[in-house]
This record gives C-alpha cells, sequence and structure tokens, in this order.
C-alpha cells in the first residue's frame, strides 16, 4: 500500500505513522492508569484497606504505566529494548549502591514500615512532635506518608499556613503527642443517677435492718 502511494508523501508517511504510535501508546497508558486507579480505589473501599495503601498502589501502578509507555516510545525512535534494559539495570545498580549507602534514607524507610505496621498515627489525623515539656514542637495534621517524610498541615485559626516535612526517623527520636477528636465529656447523669439509687437501695437495706431489730426486741417500727 506504501508503494502506491505518490513519492512526495511517503516521507511524510515515516513522520506521521511514529507519531500516530505515540499519540496511540499515550492514550492507552492514560486509560490503563485510569482503569487501574478507579480498580484500586474500589477494592480498597470494599475491603477496607488503609488509605496508605491505596495511595501506594496508584503510585506504583502510575510509575509502573509510566515506564512502560516511555520504553515503547522509545522503541518506536528505534531504540533498541535490550538497550534500554541493559542502561536501566547499570544505572540501577549504580543507584543501588548509592542508595544503601546513604543510612539515614535507609532508616527512614525502615522507619516508615515500622509507622505503617504500627500505626502511631494515621492520614488527617493532628499530631506534635514535643522536644521537651517546656518547648512546644511541630504540629500539624497528617496529609500525607511516603518512603522519606511525612507531611503535616500547620493551621493557625482555621488558616492553612504552610506546610511540614518531617523525616520519618524523627518520630522515633521524639515524643509524639496525638490530639484525639472530641467526644464529648463524660455523661453527667451516669454519676447523679447511680448514686442515689446506690443511696436508696442502701437505705433500704438500713430501714429493713432497723425493723427486724426493733420487731426482735419488741419495740415499734420505725
Amino acid at each position: 500500500m506504501k508503494d502506491q502511494l505518490p513519492p512526495w508523501s511517503q516521507q511524510w508517511l515515516d513522520v506521521l505513522v511514529p507519531a500516530g504510535q505515540i499519540v496511540l501508546i499515550l492514550i492507552a497508558a492514560w486509560a490503563l492508569r485510569a482503569l487501574g486507579r478507579r480498580l484500586i480505589l474500589r477494592v480498597s473501599q470494599r475491603y477496607n484497606l488503609l488509605p496508605q495503601v491505596a495511595v501506594g498502589g496508584r503510585r506504583l501502578l502510575g510509575f509502573l504505566v509510566s515506564f512502560g509507555a516511555l520504553l515503547l516510545i522509545l522503541e518506536r525512535f528505534g531504540v533498541s529494548g535490550t538497550i534500554l534494559w541493559t542502561a536501566f539495570t547499570g544505572f540501577a545498580a549504580v543507584g543501588a549502591v548509592a542508595f544503601f549507602a546513604a543510612w539515614s534514607v535507609l532508616s527512614n524507610i525502615f522507619c516508615t514500615a515500622l509507622i505503617l505496621t504500627t500505626r502511631p498515627f494515621r492520614l488527617n489525623d493532628h499530631i506534635e512532635l514535643l522536644e521537651n515539656g517546656e518547648k512546644p514542637g511541630l504540629q500539624g495534621q497528617v496529609v500525607d506518608i511516603n518512603l522519606i517524610y511525612t507531611t503535616l498541615q500547620e493551621c493557625i485559626d482555621g488558616k492553612t499556613t504552610s506546610v511540614l516535612q518531617v523525616p520519618n526517623n524523627l518520630f522515633f527520636q521524639r515524643t509524639v503527642r496525638r490530639h484525639l477528636p472530641a467526644r464529648g465529656g463524660a455523661n453527667p447523669t451516669a454519676i447523679s443517677t447511680r448514686a442515689p439509687g446506690i443511696a436508696a437501695y442502701g437505705g433500704m437495706l438500713a430501714s429493713g435492718a432497723e425493723q427486724s431489730a426493733n420487731r426482735r426486741y419488741g419495740l415499734p417500727d420505725a
């Protein structure tokens, strides 16, 4: 079919065909990412999963879809997949060595795993990192938890002022105060109604004992 076209259109086909393929790859990647996010949202709502699990799943899905789309696009430009994979593994090895050399990064990742498992706080909780008993520490609402940082949103007088990114290993070096939502004070009738009941019951016992003692000694009942 290409041979039947005029010569001037063949050079345009060499440009339009790869461009069309790239557009189709981008559309397919966008659709796959949207479908995957919707599926993760339904699964998390049905099985009542933690918000951190859903956020991590969406990020992992986005990375895999974007990386796959990038490989396909580079392949359309004539780059071999073997060369790309070799370069990727080489960079990954170098990055792994540099990554394991950074102990602070490893400690943050390990502390992130501990935060997700022990759950000292959750998303949308209001927490505070106490320096000591005298100085106020960092405080805010937890809006995000990733592998390195926990993002706290500061609010003063109901207005958002700034966002703090606290390293995750800092939560295991400081005392964390978690502000629980107000659930109402103690029920005032729980004490006021119980005490009269106990007193009345005790009065009945006392009056019954006194009446039996009066009858025993031949005295009139009170």
